[in-house]
């Protein structure tokens, strides 16, 4: 599918096309219009969708209620921050076999996966390293 040439388009690929944070709609306007102040989050969305449909990225569902983008759309896995929310691609060696085990358990074709991994992010757990002990509420808090 040929697509006509947009500034907007290729601003909104450019941002998203490198990242490995699976950015909402949400964010990517907020990058984009940086450089075009008048961009609205309509055109954002319609935009990210488009590239979508014909490709060029994908879309991740993790159960916060929003719409990530993806500009990898090879199948691989994601770890999301259980702390921050955060959306990250996770390399894990051999999990494609779990395309194959679950295959021997059922009469359909399996085209594909989906794993997500849950946990702390590296970030949070560095921001929680540096950050103050709270005095739980049975404490005193001198001052």
């Amino acid at each position: 599918m040929a697509l006509k040439y947009s500034r907007q388009r290729t601003a909104i690929w450019d941002y998203i096309k490198d990242r490995k944070d699976h950015p909402t709609a949400d964010m990517v306007y907020e990058g984009v219009r940086k450089d075009y102040p008048k961009i609205s989050l309509g055109t954002v969305y319609r935009n990210l969708m488009l590239m979508k449909d014909i490709g060029k990225i994908r879309t991740v569902e993790v159960g916060d209620g929003a719409i990530h983008f993806d500009p990898n759309v090879s199948e691989h896995d994601h770890f999301i921050c259980s702390c921050c929310g955060k959306v990250i691609d996770i390399d894990v060696e051999d999990i494609a076999r779990i395309k194959e085990l679950a295959s021997r358990n059922f009469g359909g074709r399996i085209d594909g996966y989906s794993a997500f991994f849950y946990g702390i992010c590296e970030e949070c757990i560095a921001k929680a390293a540096h950050a103050e002990p709270v005095p739980s509420s049975d404490q005193e808090v001198l001052r």
